[in-house]
């Protein structure tokens, strides 16, 4: 009787050691693009730039976070004033397609909108996959909120811009609508490592209105990074936002270009 119950006690530790090592728990991986430059004197600006992503994966599970930010101001007026912050679940079902869930929330003082809001489910597939290449693709069908922005007019009727730092006397308001629609996002994200040092990296994203083609937004983000050590590495990026029905004081595309001290952890 000892031994059978010895014997069941080994099988369940066994299969609970197996079943644990299964279950594969990678540390925590981050990386963080910083990038700053401030001047007094005859000139008083100050930019402001953070891109940082955070993700972990157990098993066939990952959970990844990404916030991009900036903010500038020149003789203490407002420039720029943006962050995007998305977060995403994959589950894979094999080591190229993964099932993706997507949360994402943008505000940008400057454009259109208060605010952006999406989520919905999709999937993720890992085109190339070698030392030199990666390629991966995903695709979403989204629930979008958009909160259009007030306008604020003058007496003679002018739009008053963001932000009013002439303390200019509002004469009329329109205020924004809120749009819920269905939508969709595909997403593409290419890597090149050229050497050992130096990393290219190309993201381009459409996310768009599934009953009215022309209310859509774009994004791409070009990016150069090298080494400098083993956590530490210089990069210049070029970001580009487009709006393609933009308020009528408003461009169709905004852009960003700057150089950051990158730390991979």
């Amino acid at each position: 009787m000892k031994k059978i119950l010895l014997s069941a006690a080994l099988i369940s530790t066994a299969a609970l050691t197996s079943h644990a090592e299964d279950v594969k728990v990678t540390p925590l991986k981050t990386h963080t693009e910083f990038g700053y430059i401030e001047t007094n004197g005859n000139t008083k600006t100050k930019t402001f730039n953070l891109d940082a992503t955070a993700k972990k994966a157990w098993g066939k599970h990952e959970g990844k976070i990404n916030f991009d930010g900036q903010y500038a101001e020149d003789s203490g007026n407002e420039t720029k004033n943006k962050y995007l912050l998305e977060l995403n679940y994959n589950y894979a079902f094999t080591d190229r397609l993964a099932f993706d869930y997507l949360v994402g929330y943008k505000v940008d003082k400057f454009s259109s909108y208060d605010y952006q809001f999406y989520t919905g489910p999709g999937a993720q597939y890992k085109a190339i996959i070698t030392d030199k290449h990666k390629l991966t693709l995903s695709g979403n069908i989204l629930y979008s909120i958009d909160q259009e922005a007030d306008t604020e007019y003058d007496s003679s009727g002018n739009i008053i811009p963001y932000p009013n730092s002439g303390n200019t006397p509002v004469a009329t308001v329109t205020y924004g609508k809120k749009n819920d629609y269905a939508a969709y996002r595909f997403k593409g994200v290419y890597d090149y490592q050229i050497t050992k040092t130096l990393k290219f990296n190309q993201e381009l994203s459409i996310r768009g209105q599934i009953d009215d083609l022309q209310n859509y937004f774009g994004y791409s983000k070009t990016s150069l990074n090298s080494k400098i050590s083993d956590i530490f590495s210089a990069g210049i990026s070029y970001k580009a936002d487009y709006v393609n029905q933009p308020a009528i004081d408003k461009e169709h595309t905004d852009t960003t270009l700057t150089l950051n001290l990158i730390m991979d952890y």
